[in-house]
């Protein structure tokens, strides 16, 4: 990151990657608002940018790609994550938790994290993104 860019806008850090990714995405989650990401605003696109950096330890593919995050809910300063585990015995479920966790507590505006962990609707790889698809060989 720039060193430059740190200036005294008292804004906090605005990685370029998640504002980028958060000023195109025009999705909208059913009770979920959303604000200008550059004004420093917690919203759903930057929750799930952040996301991406939890990865399957055995597929090496992140989780929001692989189609575990079925909800996310932001209100007051509590992100609320509905996710799932590829089969219903994975032991991954914790370790993953705790990812989640680690990474959404360092973003601007979140106070809590509640993850819960669901097991319907059952998973099934056509719920992974193209690239995650792709990656895994799975056509």
């Amino acid at each position: 990151m720039d060193e430059a860019r740190n200036d005294d806008r008292g804004t906090g850090p605005e990685p370029d990657v998640l504002a980028a990714t958060a000023a195109a995405s025009t999705a909208t989650p059913t009770g979920t608002a959303t604000a200008d990401p550059a004004e420093g605003t917690l919203t759903r696109e930057r929750v799930l940018e952040s996301l991406k950096n939890v990865f399957d330890p055995e597929l090496g593919i992140n989780i929001v790609d692989l189609g575990l995050v079925y909800e996310v809910e932001i209100s007051d300063g509590t992100v609320r994550i509905e996710y799932t585990l590829t089969t219903m015995g994975c032991p991954i479920g914790p370790l993953i938790e705790q990812q989640m966790q680690q990474l959404l507590s360092t973003l601007d505006g979140v106070q809590t994290v509640d993850a819960e962990m669901v097991l319907r609707p059952a998973w099934s790889p056509e719920m992974m993104s193209e690239e995650a698809k792709a990656a895994l060989g799975y056509f």
